[in-house]
C-alpha cells in the first residue's frame, strides 16, 4: 500500500535531516505504531505519506514515496484524498466548519458524495466514535478529547483506506482513548483499513501493533516486532520497565500479559506500604465555584483546598470540567459564583496557567524572543528561561518560529515561559492543563523533576490530566470530577486504584495491593 525508498526530508536552515535514509513498506490493513521523542521527526515522516511534505510544508524531500502505485512527487496532496485521511496533532487547527454534524460531513462534500450516502455515513460515525450526543454542539464549545474524537470522526466518514494519526489519544481521557483505538483496530480487522499512528502514550496502543517503528533524533528509522524492538527502547511504557526490573522474558506489551507472570511478585511483596501523612499550609482556597458556558454548567459548586507544597492532579472524562475549573482559578477565568483566594488575599498575581493550547502564550517571532521576553518580563537573570526549556526537551534551536515547532515543544516552550522567575520568587501556586500532551517519556520525567523542585520550594502544583501514568509518578492527591462535580478527593494511591479506568499500569499488573509505579516496586 505505501513504500518509502531512502526518504530524507531537510528543512531550510536545519542542522540535520528530520527524516534521514528511511526506507519502509506499510501493508495494506496493517496497523504501523510510530515512537520516538519529540522532534525527532515523526510527524514529518507521517506528512509524506499523503504528500503534505513537502508540497504544503515545503522543505526538501530526496527519494521516491509511493502510495497505491502513485508516487508522492508526480501528484499533489489533492489527488490522494480519497485514498489517505490524516488526522494532526492540532485538531481545532483542522477544523473547517463550525458544528460537529457539518463538519463530520464536510469531507465527503468536497468528494462529491451523494447525499444519501452522507446521511448514513455521518450516523454511522457518530456512534463508531460515541459523539452521538455531541452532533449539534459547536466546535469551539468542546473540550480537547471531543474535538479530537470528531476530527477522527470527520476523516473517517470519507472512508480512506490509509488512515493517518498524530497523537490520536494525546488529549482523551483512558475510556476515550481504549473506545478509539478499539474503532481503528475494528478498522483494521474487519474493513483492511491501513492504520499509522505517532503515539507517545505508547501503553494505550502497543499491544495492538503489528509492527513499531521507532524514530531517533538523528532522524533515522528502525522498524520490527513491537516486543523485540520495545525491549531495547527507553520509550517503553511501565510494563515493559516492570519486565526489565524483574527479568520477565520476552517482554510483556499488555497489562493482562504482565498480569499472568506477576503472581509470585504479588505474593513476594504483599501489600504496598502506605505513603507517610504530610499536612500542608493551605495556599488556594476555593469556594463555592461554579462555571457557565451558555446552558451547559462545566463547574458546580466546587471547594478545593490545596496547600503549599502539595501536588494536585485533576482527572475525569472529557468535558468533566477540569480546564475549565482551571481557568475559574484565575483571575482572567469565567467565574460564575464562588471566589478563590491565595494565602487568604483575592489576588492571583502569584498563580500561573499553563492552558491546554500552549501556543495562546506565544506570540514572537522565535523560540530565542519568547525566551528572552520571559526573562524580562518576570525580571529573571537572562538565559533562565532557556534553560528551562533546555531541561525539558533538548535541540530548539533558538531561530525556530514556535509555529513550527512540535506540540510536545510548544509545550515545553510554554512551560519554561510561565515557570520563568527571580531566584527565591516562584509563583505560589502553577496549575497545568494536560502538561504531558506531546511530550516523550524523557521529558516527562524532566517534567516530573521540575513539579518535585518547585513543590520542595512551597510552590503548590495543580494539574489537569487524562495521562494517568504521570500522574501516579506525580501526584500526591487526586481529584476527580464528573459533570463539573468532585466525585472523589484523596491520596493518589487510594484514588486511582479505585477505578479501573483511571489506573495505572502497574497498579493493574498488582491489583489488589495499591502499587502505583515501577519505582515503588524497585524500591520495595
Amino acid at each position: 500500500m505505501i513504500t518509502l525508498d531512502r526518504v530524507t526530508v531537510t528543512y531550510h536552515r536545519t542542522a540535520r535531516p528530520a527524516v534521514n535514509d528511511v526506507s519502509l513498506t506499510i501493508d495494506e490493513g496493517e496497523l504501523l505504531l510510530v515512537v520516538g521523542p519529540t522532534g525527532s521527526g515523526k510527524s514529518t515522516l507521517l506528512g509524506t505519506l499523503n504528500g503534505l511534505v513537502p508540497h504544503f510544508t515545503g522543505g526538501t524531500l530526496a527519494g521516491t514515496v509511493t502510495i497505491d502505485g502513485r508516487r508522492t512527487a508526480d501528484h499533489p496532496p489533492r489527488e490522494f484524498a480519497t485514498t489517505v485521511g490524516v488526522v494532526g496533532q492540532d485538531p481545532l487547527a483542522g477544523f473547517v466548519t463550525d458544528v460537529v454534524e457539518d463538519e463530520l460531513a464536510y469531507g465527503m462534500e468536497q468528494l462529491g458524495l451523494p447525499v444519501a450516502t452522507m446521511r448514513r455515513r455521518v450516523e454511522e460515525t457518530l456512534d463508531l466514535m460515541g459523539i452521538a450526543d455531541l452532533r449539534h454542539r459547536a466546535l469551539r464549545t468542546l473540550s480537547g478529547g471531543q474535538q479530537q474524537r470528531v476530527a477522527i470522526g470527520a476523516v473517517l466518514a470519507a472512508g480512506p483506506r490509509v488512515l493517518v494519526l498524530d497523537e490520536p489519544t494525546s488529549a482523551l481521557d483512558p475510556t476515550s482513548a481504549e473506545e478509539v483505538i478499539g474503532a481503528l483496530t475494528r478498522l483494521v480487522h474487519d474493513l483492511g483499513v491501513t492504520v499509522v499512528l505517532a503515539e507517545h502514550r505508547v501503553e494505550r496502543v502497543l499491544h495492538y501493533a503489528d509492527r513499531l517503528a521507532v524514530m531517533s533524533t538523528d532522524g533515522t528509522l528502525r522498524c520490527g516486532d513491537p516486543a523485540e524492538l520495545i525491549a531495547a527502547s527507553t520509550l517503553g511504557p511501565p510494563v515493559v520497565e516492570l519486565a526489565r526490573r524483574v527479568g520477565w522474558s520476552p517482554v510483556p506489551l499488555s497489562v493482562r500479559d504482565a498480569r499472568r507472570r506477576a503472581p509470585d511478585l504479588r505474593l513476594r511483596l504483599g501489600p504496598a506500604p502506605e505513603p507517610p501523612a504530610v499536612t500542608h499550609v493551605p495556599v488556594l482556597v476555593a469556594e463555592g465555584v461554579s462555571v457557565r458556558h451558555g446552558s451547559t454548567v462545566a463547574v458546580r459548586e466546587v471547594s478545593l483546598t490545596v496547600g503549599h507544597g502539595e501536588v494536585l492532579a485533576v482527572m475525569g472524562r472529557n468535558g468533566s470540567g477540569k480546564s475549565s475549573l482551571l481557568w475559574a482559578l484565575t483571575r482572567h477565568g469565567k467565574r460564575d459564583r464562588g471566589r478563590v483566594l491565595i494565602d487568604g488575599e483575592a489576588v492571583a498575581d502569584q498563580l500561573v496557567l499553563v492552558p491546554q493550547t500552549p501556543a495562546d502564550l506565544l506570540y514572537l517571532d522565535s523560540v530565542a524572543a519568547e525566551c528572552a521576553a520571559a526573562d524580562q518580563q518576570r525580571r529573571a537573570p537572562s538565559g533562565r528561561c532557556r534553560e528551562l526549556l533546555d531541561w525539558l526537551t533538548a535541540d530548539v534551536a533558538g531561530a525556530t518560529h514556535p509555529r513550527d515547532l512540535s506540540e510536545g515543544q510548544r509545550l515545553a516552550l510554554a512551560l519554561a515561559v510561565q515557570l520563568t522567575h527571580p531566584d527565591g520568587e516562584a509563583a505560589a501556586v502553577v496549575l497545568l492543563d494536560e502538561p504531558t500532551r506531546g511530550l516523550d517519556h524523557t521529558a516527562k520525567l524532566r517534567l516530573a523533576a521540575t513539579v518535585a523542585e518547585l513543590a520542595a520550594g512551597g510552590t503548590a502544583v495543580v494539574f489537569a490530566t487524562h495521562d494517568v501514568e504521570f500522574a501516579a509518578v506525580v501526584a500526591e492527591r487526586v481529584v476527580v470530577l464528573a459533570d463539573g462535580a468532585v466525585i472523589a478527593d484523596g491520596p493518589a494511591g487510594e484514588v486511582l486504584t479505585a477505578n479501573p479506568g483511571f489506573a495505572p499500569q502497574v497498579a493493574k499488573v498488582m491489583f489488589p495491593d495499591r502499587w502505583l509505579t515501577v519505582a515503588q516496586l524497585g524500591a520495595a
